[in-house]
């Protein structure tokens, strides 16, 4: 291609392209380097109009190092997902006040095609996908009328021509898409600040910590049930156990993983399902209480906790089995005993005299049970996404002064009185509940259905789980959180009253997206397998997918050419006479 000079018209389909490219990145990047490439994209159509200049060497180098010092200021270097696309973005927008030729322009088209690629590391949403043609389809066309001999084609001409190179691409997108072979992990992972901004449960629990990750209304996972869907008083799904506390923290503690495992003994019919976990970047694999089974690779924890090798940092797709009714334990070890009785040295006398008086008066476990759930609900407790703050004795502070509080203030303070009454006893946090999709088949779990329960040792029934917190609110276990909280309270905005039409307008898009997850990024090496296996008749290695692949796109190459071939052939006499014209035209 000759190197001439770009024309005005060049100039602004290439700004507009270049845009479109960025809108991929704007809620990225820093406000800095947003403000910088608009900035230059306007400095830019200046020049092209005539009102402005191009900038001298002078002035552009010292800008262009001043990015690149921005860059390192602002991420701390130049390395990592995050500062390598502002790096990209912002010497691409000084490219743009150097682009005086067509192969500057050339250039960056083939940058912003690389910039377009870039929005995987941060998300691979169908949203993404949709809006990631208006950029692929404008590049190409300013690609075409930028490399065209004459260099003015009509709108609709360039438009056209970039529709049908796409179309044409499809087959070879969807051959490499079936057949190229799947690598396990993350295909879009770089290090480090891929994996900020995750959001899950922690690997401890304080006063106000799950009430906090309850106000996201974003999804945790799904699930699709093969049968029955268990009723919501029945849908605890288990993740981290907490068994030491300091006076203000759970924790789950360097013992608990050495505990011996407790016999599980059931009854009636298991529960099968499938979740598709969204990355939160721990080893928490969650699972419907009580999990019957773990998966390959997988570790059972001795609290019966399902964990991952790895942190989940992509979408995860797991088949599930679980048992609701089970007996978790038939004797308690005195390491196990030790362990679920500990309890700070000092602090919270209040609460630990009142659960000494409930123990010596009690005659079994069952009855200090009792009497603690007793006590949540006769006196004026509230469960409020909004607790005040507490002192030192956090314990006492919540049940005898504010006794305003979320779920893990009152598993909490009963895993803590249960103790004090020397009943061996845990806290157990997870999910509860969930919502049914009425536009599909699955459970929708958010972060607003985070949880924290507590389970109890019991002589002759081993670990026992215990909701406290449905004895203040039991609307919390039978209908979600947001029917529990008392008016007025700033729950998320899916869940509000007012905001009903978002939420079923939210519940339509989540199933397309549910789609988009199981059949375009749920395609992993296992899925891969399996169906081209089933096509095939007879398992396929990966020497025999790397052939299939080959094969087809040589033969669809073959019938691109040969289409383009014969369409050549059936030009005009008078066209032909013409593209001769030109070529010699060209040679002179």
């Amino acid at each position: 291609m000759k190197n001439y000079a770009l024309a005005r018209e060049h100039v602004y389909w290439l700004l507009g392209s270049l845009l479109l490219a960025y809108g991929t990145q704007f809620q990225h990047l820093p406000p800095w380097i947003s403000a910088t490439v608009v900035l230059a994209t306007f400095w830019r159509a200046g020049v092209a109009s005539g009102h402005l200049s191009l900038p001298r060497a002078w002035l552009l180098i010292p800008l262009a190092a001043a990015g690149v010092a921005g860059v390192i200021a602002t991420h701390g270097g130049m390395f990592g997902r995050n500062a390598s696309v502002s790096l990209l973005s912002v010497m691409m927008a000084f490219k743009m006040l150097e682009s005086r030729s067509r192969r500057d322009a050339m250039l960056l088209v083939y940058l912003a095609f690389f910039l377009i690629v870039t929005s995987f590391l941060f998300t691979q949403s169908l949203l993404l996908g949709i809006y990631m043609s208006l950029p692929l389809t404008a590049l190409t066309a300013t690609m075409i009328s930028v490399s065209h001999p004459n260099g003015r084609l009509s709108v609709q001409t360039r438009l056209r021509m970039a529709g049908q190179m796409l179309v044409q691409s499809l087959p070879l997108m969807l051959i490499l898409f079936l057949l190229f072979p799947r690598i396990e992990g993350p295909l879009w992972g770089v290090p480090e600040d891929t994996y900020s901004g995750m959001t899950g449960l922690s690997d401890q629990m304080s006063p106000g910590s799950i009430s906090q990750l309850s106000r996201s209304d974003s999804v945790a996972f799904r699930a699709v049930f093969q049968g029955r869907i268990p009723p919501s008083s029945e849908r605890y799904w288990r993740g981290p156990v907490f068994w030491q506390f300091d006076g203000l923290t759970w924790r789950a503690g360097a013992q608990a993983g050495k505990l011996p495992k407790p016999d599980l003994t059931h009854s009636g019919n298991a529960v099968q399902y499938t979740i598709t976990l969204e990355p939160h970047n721990r080893p928490w694999l969650f699972m419907l209480d009580m999990p019957a089974s773990r998966l390959p690779g997988s570790t059972m924890t001795p609290d019966m906790q399902l964990l991952s090798p790895e942190p989940v940092r992509m979408r995860k797709r797991y088949e599930g089995l679980s048992w609701t009714q089970y007996r978790l334990g038939t004797i308690l070890d005195e390491e196990t005993r030790s362990l679920s009785l500990q309890l700070p040295a000092d602090g919270n006398r209040r609460s630990r005299d009142m659960a000494r008086q409930w123990a010596a008066s009690a005659r079994s476990g069952e009855a200090v049970v009792l009497q603690a759930l007793r006590h949540f609900r006769e006196q004026p407790f509230r469960y409020t996404l909004n607790p005040p703050r507490l002192g030192n004795d956090v314990i006492d502070g919540f049940l005898f002064e504010t006794r305003s509080g979320f779920c893990e203030h009152y598993a909490g303070s009963f895993v803590f009185l249960m103790r004090a009454a020397g009943i061996p006893a845990r806290v157990v946090t997870g999910y509860q509940g969930g919502e049914l999709n009425p536009n599909s088949d699955y459970l929708l779990i958010r972060q607003t259905d985070a949880h924290a329960w507590a389970e109890v040792w019991l002589d002759g029934r081993g670990w026992v789980r215990v909701d406290p917190t449905a004895a203040v609110a039991p609307q919390r276990v039978e209908s979600g959180m947001a029917n529990a909280v008392p008016a007025g309270e700033p729950v998320p905005v899916l869940l509000r009253p007012n905001m009903h039409w978002l939420h079923l307008l939210n519940l339509r898009w989540d199933a397309v997206n549910h789609a988009w997850n199981q059949w375009v990024l749920g395609y992993d090496e296992h899925r891969q397998m399996a169906l081209l296996s089933r096509l095939a008749g007879s398992r396929l290695s990966a020497g025999d997918m790397v052939l299939l692949m080959m094969g087809l796109l040589g033969s669809a190459l073959t019938l691109t050419l040969t289409f383009m071939l014969l369409k050549r052939q059936r030009e005009e006499p008078l066209q032909a006479a013409y593209r001769k014209l030109q070529r010699k035209l060209a040679r002179a």
